[in-house]
């Protein structure tokens, strides 16, 4: 499964790719407002530290806005994917820079027939948003599930599923057990993965053991 960070922020992304474990970020309007900075040079920074799937989407609905604000983002850098909305105008705009070689992640999916039309339209991802549909006391993980199924009868569909709008490690950990390709989750959830209570016990008792030998590896 590929790790993606859902964040605007610049220092967390810094300090997850420094980690090694980081595929790529997403981004969205909400994230962006909350970052505080301007919008273009923020992703053209993103794309600098990050050379994974940087997803940057569209502010418009309309298709003659979408189809103008898309050729401004995928010229930022060739690892920009134009985010566009599941309705019938981003639908058409992801069709289109699909067949240009532009990665698009449809976003905003909250049921299996909107992803079949996503990989219809030749997204590179769909975004299916499992908390939200929590939220609203639905299952989101059967949504992943059913997705993928529905992807894996097909061949000549290439859409990844972006598992997003994830509140904890259950959310990823199931979705990894269903075959999810992608993961994006905030710096929090992602760094409560680490977190294990033996974990942490068990490394205290090694320290404190070690100290009473009275050695220094160094």
């Amino acid at each position: 499964m590929k790790f993606f960070v859902d964040t605007a922020d610049i220092d967390d992304i810094k300090d997850l790719a420094a980690t090694g474990l980081l595929d790529g970020v997403t981004t969205n309007p909400s994230l962006v407002k909350k970052a505080g900075k301007d919008f273009i040079p923020l992703i053209k920074e993103i794309c600098d530290v990050v050379s994974g799937p940087v997803s940057a989407e569209v502010a418009a609905t309309d298709y003659e806005t979408m189809r103008k604000e898309a050729e401004v983002l995928r010229k930022i850098a060739d690892h920009v994917a134009v985010k566009v909305p599941l309705t019938p105008d981003g639908l058409k705009v992801c069709k289109e820079l699909s067949d240009d070689g532009t990665m698009v992640n449809v976003t905003l999916c909250f049921s299996p027939s909107q992803a079949i039309l996503a990989a219809k339209a030749g997204a590179a991802f769909v975004s299916p948003f499992v908390g939200r549909l929590d939220d609203i006391s639905s299952d989101g993980l059967s949504l992943i599930s059913d997705i993928v199924r529905i992807y894996e009868n097909y061949d000549y569909f290439d859409t990844e599923v972006l598992v997003a709008s994830v509140r904890n490690p259950l959310h990823i950990v199931e979705s990894a057990k269903m075959g999810a390709h992608v993961m994006t989750a905030p710096p929090s959830v992602i760094a409560q993965l680490y977190k294990h209570p033996l974990t942490t016990s068990g490394l205290a008792a090694f320290v404190e053991d070690w100290k009473k030998t009275g050695q220094s590896i160094l």
